[in-house]
């Protein structure tokens, strides 16, 4: 027997993550029970899990844009373009903020090593400008989960830039 869980309106509207693994699991207990609906609740319950992996794969992408940016600015002895990156963070973390609102259970499934391996990566492209290599960059991520989506906080420039 199945646990109880949130009525399924109420978890799609408070956290649309949450919602769909609890609908795909919903789907394939459906289709365990023999179910005479002529729906294909196998294929209905990927594609409806699928839409919350898709969820999870944008704050990923969202928070590895923020560490890319955070430390170029904190790693570049360029001036330009700062401006660029600051916005660029912004406007991600603006991003990572709304999904996180719309499904605030994938806060718990963000795997802040994973994100800043890719972050330091797409980083460490564009650093090479600068003649800064990937081991110059701290091996482990400098920066908290609160820091990546608190737009006020900023790293501070090795190089005594703004």
């Amino acid at each position: 027997m199945s646990e109880p869980a949130i009525a399924p309106a109420a978890t799609y509207e408070a956290d649309f993550y949450a919602w769909t693994q609890d609908q795909a699991r919903r789907l394939r207990e459906a289709a365990t029970a023999r179910s005479n609906l002529p729906l294909d609740f196998d294929n209905l319950a990927e594609e409806v899990e699928s839409m919350g992996k898709s969820e999870a794969r944008t704050v990923r992408s969202h928070l590895a844009r923020v560490l890319e940016h955070l430390l170029k600015l904190e790693y570049s002895p360029a001036a330009s373009p700062r401006r660029g990156w600051q916005q660029s963070v912004l406007a991600h973390r603006i991003d990572a903020e709304d999904e996180l609102t719309d499904s605030p259970s994938l806060l718990s499934k963000l795997n802040l090593d994973r994100i800043y391996k890719l972050g330091r990566t797409y980083a460490t492209n564009g650093l090479a400008r600068d003649d800064i290599a990937l081991s110059q960059l701290p091996p482990d991520c400098p920066y908290t989960l609160e820091q990546l989506l608190d737009f006020d906080w900023w790293p501070v420039s090795r190089h005594g830039l703004e």
